[in-house]
């Protein structure tokens, strides 16, 4: 059982880094676009609030508690119209933005700065869990990355097996109004021969709830430290280098990140009302 938690927690701290790096993410833009305003405690707070989100959505889905989400699922056209004004106030903010590195400390009073940190926890949470379909990311990755780890010999505690059947239970479900490749990546894992499991006879071993429960915790937790660390690197980074970037560029790219973050909404806004509109039918 030990080899289980340290293989699984080995698993899931390379899924989380490996998986944060994408940088078309809402997440990637709000760290990105502070970094190069040299915010990196606000990035710091805004990486652990947004990780929290995965932790909770990971353990969801690997622990089996997949039925909350066909109680959860009736509220996403209005968690999405929630995100999507969310992203919107926040990529014009950004979008507006104006900074001088030479006196970005000057131009801030640090009671503004303290009360803008303290929100950056809040804004991370809730950009993540404003977006359901990382549920789904994240079963699907989760799916791959476990039945892969099974495939190669390690024994992961009964995990592939409840997490191949979580992802059945979640393929039952009517997804045609969240349209999204990993939704389509979801119903045609079975295809992907490569993964299929090698070791079933090891995973189907009788596992009581509680030895789940901590695997699950485990491999969730660091899911979310493999994504702190990555977005830490990234920040740390951005905030070290920026001075060496001119000044136009950052702002250029700076606006860049605001707009894209708008789409983001608007791709959110519309998905809620597609909803909506399949609802009155």
């Amino acid at each position: 059982m030990i080899e289980s938690i340290i293989t699984m927690s080995i698993a899931g701290l390379l899924t989380g880094f490996i998986f944060s790096m994408p940088i078309a993410g809402p997440v990637s833009i709000m760290i990105t676009s502070n970094a190069l305003k040299g915010r990196q405690r606000y990035c710091n707070l805004f990486n652990i609030g947004a990780s929290l989100a995965d932790f909770i959505y990971v353990f969801i889905a690997v622990f089996g508690l997949t039925k909350l989400y066909t109680f959860y699922k009736p509220a996403i056209p209005y968690i999405f119209s929630f995100g999507c004004l969310l992203l919107f106030f926040l990529g014009y903010k950004i979008f507006r933005t104006k900074i001088d590195i030479d006196h970005l400390e000057d131009n801030i009073h640090i009671s503004e700065k303290i009360k803008k940190e303290r929100g950056a926890f809040y804004t991370g949470f809730m950009i993540n869990f404003l977006n359901p379909t990382l549920f789904i990311g994240w079963l699907t990755s989760s799916l791959l990355v476990i039945s892969f780890v099974s495939a190669l010999g390690f024994h992961t505690g009964g995990l592939a097996v409840k997490i191949d059947q979580n992802a059945k239970e979640i393929g039952n479900v009517d997804f045609k109004k969240i349209e999204n490749r990993q939704d389509f990546a979801l119903r045609r894992l079975d295809s992907i021969q490569i993964l299929k499991i090698r070791n079933r006879n090891i995973d189907q071993t009788t596992f009581s709830t509680s030895f789940h429960f901590v695997i699950s915790i485990c491999y969730a937790l660091f899911i979310a430290i493999g994504s702190i660390i990555w977005f830490y690197l990234l920040s740390f980074l951005i905030v070290r280098f920026r001075t060496r970037i001119n000044i136009k560029i950052i702002l250029a790219f700076i606006k860049g990140l605001g707009i894209f973050l708008c789409c983001t909404g608007a791709y959110f806004g519309y998905q809620a009302v597609k909803m909506f509109i399949t609802m009155k039918k």
